[in-house]
């Protein structure tokens, strides 16, 4: 008789309960027992896939990056490259708003040492950006710009997310922010406005999840 597979929903749960616990209690709440209850399994489904609770941590940030990636990676490629690029961008922050808890520990709290998850996720956008300016939508910069470039992109929206999940925003204000801000940015990248609208829309339009889909609990 063949021993029996682990349950694969088992770890998701767990790692989802344990995101919960960090965003609304802190580190201090994540315990063996308690991450067991939260999650509706017990303390040896814990043990046996994590041999601790830093571990836990690092792998709570490894499954909100692999989630994002997950959603970037169903977006087409097609012939705009700046709709791709603000597609991408969309659903960074639809991201955010479906799963805070996960985003809380992937960008607002602050990782333990040697965790680097999140690295290429950045990259994806440093290399949108890239196309971007070798298809002639964006002026030719030095290569350094293209990561300063891909750094407002990303706080703009890491801002509009975070504001939007403790509440001092409402989504529809901060979709007309977002929209307004990426027109900007794009025409100051050197994009021609004429250009930038229509790829703005066919961009969002274009994102992976659909709009007002967030938890906030």
């Amino acid at each position: 008789m063949s021993p029996r597979s682990a349950d694969p929903t088992v770890r998701p749960a767990l790692l989802d309960a344990a995101a919960r616990l960090l965003a609304h209690e802190g580190p201090a709440a994540l315990t063996t027992r308690r991450l067991a209850t939260e999650a509706g399994t017990s303390t040896m489904a814990v043990y046996t896939r994590f041999g601790s609770m830093d571990e836990v941590r690092r792998a709570v940030r490894q499954e909100g990056f692999a989630r994002l990636s997950a959603r970037l990676d169903k977006l087409p490629s097609t012939e705009d490259p700046v709709a791709d690029l603000v597609a991408a961008g969309t659903t960074y922050f639809v991201s955010g708003l479906a799963e805070p808890h996960l985003y809380r520990a992937m960008f607002l709290d602050r990782p333990l040492e040697g965790d680097e998850a999140g690295g290429d996720v950045f990259q994806r956008l440093v290399a949108a950006v890239r196309r971007c300016v070798e298809a002639g939508r964006f002026e030719a910069v030095e290569p350094s710009m293209l990561q300063v470039w891909a750094a407002q992109l990303w706080s703009m929206r890491h801002g509009m997310v975070t504001l939007v999940v403790t509440g001092l925003l409402a989504e529809t204000d901060a979709r007309f922010v977002l929209d307004d801000l990426t027109l900007r940015l794009l025409v100051g990248y050197g994009d021609e406005p004429a250009r930038a609208g229509p790829s703005l829309e066919r961009g969002n339009q274009a994102s992976a999840a659909p709009a007002g889909c967030h938890d906030v609990t």
